[in-house]
């Protein structure tokens, strides 16, 4: 029997992807989105089959009778970047930390099975410590890094104060089809890739030798249903790396969409930027041992194929 899921920010990158996910598996899907950041043309394909509220996480009654009747919350409603919170973190604050509160009161008051809510791995810091494993010390350098911790800390609260089965997933550096490139805060690779089919070349803060654990959205929907599924003994309570534990510098997220769209790409590069990390990789040895997690796209792939998504769609 088919059990209905709500996805708060379901209109964006990864949200939509998620919806996606569950729709082919014959879940009931209910978006709950205020499109701000989000999109409703990354639901067009499936929108029939979903029910849609264009409402704000700030609005605690709009959460709330969006929450009833639904079995699962999968919570990816949040503002992003680093950048657009250094600029402006009351409403980071507020939309992600308040927003986040919300979302927990309702699926506790709706008694649904489980929460799982979309962390980052911006909560680690600048530690020069390698590979980035669940139990170290957080140092959180921006206003949306404090954020996202504050969401796991009120995940494992609302799961120790009222038994409501929560998990965190601290995704690393999530890329792939419908994530926006013409943002002010757009992710590095949809700039990349929308750069260089334009000849323009890509703006690199730094050396371009700073890494990253850049992860296929797949890998991050995967995620998020296995959170779903895995034991509450295993799971409920606990916060996850998602990623695919290996790194990539700049560099060689340049040369791989050089090599896709067969063009050499030289970039422009530009001094480093507030609030970022140097270096990031993940260990997911937890996540693996406790949901059988397996990197299904691996990042060469996951490259290729948001290239052809984004040549696709320029035609």
């Amino acid at each position: 029997m088919a059990s209905r899921y709500l996805v708060t920010g379901g209109a964006g990158f990864i949200g939509s992807n998620i919806v996606e996910e569950l729709l082919k598996r014959g879940q009931q899907v209910r978006v709950f989105d205020n499109l701000a950041t989000g999109k409703k043309e990354n639901l067009a394909a499936f929108s029939k089959d979903i029910e849609f509220i264009e409402a704000d996480l700030r609005d605690e009654e709009a959460i709330r009778n969006a929450t009833k009747g639904c079995d699962y919350v999968l919570h990816q409603g949040a503002l992003g970047s680093v950048p657009r919170s250094i600029n402006d973190p009351v409403t980071t604050n507020e939309v992600n930390i308040r927003g986040t509160l919300n979302a927990l009161m309702a699926a506790r008051d709706a008694g649904v099975k489980r929460f799982v809510a979309a962390s980052s791995s911006s909560v680690y810091g600048n530690t020069p410590t390698l590979p980035k494993i669940e139990s170290m010390t957080m140092l959180p350098r921006s206003p949306y890094a404090v954020s996202k911790l504050a969401t796991e800390k009120y995940c494992q609260a609302f799961h120790a104060c009222y038994g409501l089965e929560t998990i965190a997933l601290r995704y690393f550096n999530i890329f792939g089809p419908r994530q926006d490139p013409n943002s002010q805060y757009a992710a590095v690779i949809p700039l990349f890739i929308t750069w260089a089919m334009a000849d323009k070349k890509p703006i690199v803060h730094g050396d371009g030798l700073q890494s990253r654990d850049f992860t296929f959205v797949e890998n991050a929907v995967s995620a998020n249903l296995l959170a779903c599924e895995a034991p509450a003994e295993k799971v409920a309570g606990e916060f996850f790396n998602v990623a695919c534990g290996a790194r990539y510098s700049l560099m060689d997220i340049l040369k791989g969409i050089g090599e896709s769209l067969g063009k050499k790409i030289e970039p422009n590069h530009e001094p480093t930027r507030a609030g970022d990390v140097r270096d990031s990789l993940a260990d997911i040895s937890k996540i693996q041992d406790a949901m059988g997690y397996k990197v299904l796209v691996p990042m060469e792939e996951g490259l290729r194929r948001t290239v052809e998504y984004f040549t696709r769609v320029a035609q």
